[in-house]
């Protein structure tokens, strides 16, 4: 049997994410878990987050899961979700700059305050609610999913800086910023899959079917 870890650092909604890859693969053993162990014995791995980046960064130091995450990534396929995604980058600038896992060359930051859509209607932040996303190319993770297919957000910082070549997908608030990174064996989306009714669990059973190396 398969296994699936979700990486339990207290914060997000890990009921609502282990009941979707539960949805997509019945017959994998998910387990939400803190320990090191049980998660880097697992079959894949899934980092999710909500919240405030210091916040997050201060639990997963605190139960060593910093650590832990670093050592998966080695060889383990990973799919980090909105704040998990963010928390793999360099460093923050929310909460006054945060220094963070460094797992991928780049950093994140806040959505301009003054931004306009087409009509020069104001923009809300955070980004919140649907919002199409569009793949520069076709890896294991989009597979079965239409090209702007339409995900649910909410965030308010955003992936910068991020080499091209790691970027996976982008979407439009109204600039451009990355929705989909790739590095190696790590897949992260801005966006939340366990949200996004039959697509985003099409990528969850995309990511469960996937091998880390293709």
């Amino acid at each position: 049997m398969a296994t699936v870890a979700v990486i339990d650092y207290g914060m997000g909604n890990l009921h609502s994410i282990s009941k979707a890859l539960k949805s997509v693969s019945p017959d994998s053993d998910v387990v939400i878990s803190a320990d090191r162990d049980t998660i880097l014995s697992a079959d894949h791995i899934v980092f999710p987050g909500v919240g405030a980046i210091r916040d997050c960064m201060s639990a997963i130091k605190a139960k060593g899961l910093d650590e832990t995450i670093k050592q998966a990534s080695k060889n383990k396929p990973i799919l980090a979700i909105c704040i998990g995604m963010q928390a793999l980058l360099e460093h923050s600038d929310e909460n006054g700059g945060v220094e963070c896992l460094g797992l991928i060359p780049g950093n994140v930051i806040k959505f301009p305050s003054n931004s306009t859509d087409d009509q020069n209607n104001k923009l809300k932040i955070p980004h919140m609610g649907w919002n199409n996303v569009n793949y520069l190319y076709k890896n294991p993770l989009f597979n079965g999913i239409s090209q702007n297919e339409r995900f649910y957000f909410v965030h308010s910082y955003h992936a910068s800086k991020v080499e091209n070549k790691y970027i996976n997908a982008t979407s439009e608030y109204p600039e451009t910023f990355p929705s989909a990174l790739k590095w190696n064996n790590i897949l992260a989306v801005q966006f939340h899959p366990e949200k996004s009714h039959g697509a985003g669990l099409q990528l969850l059973k995309n990511f469960l079917n996937w091998d880390g190396k293709s």
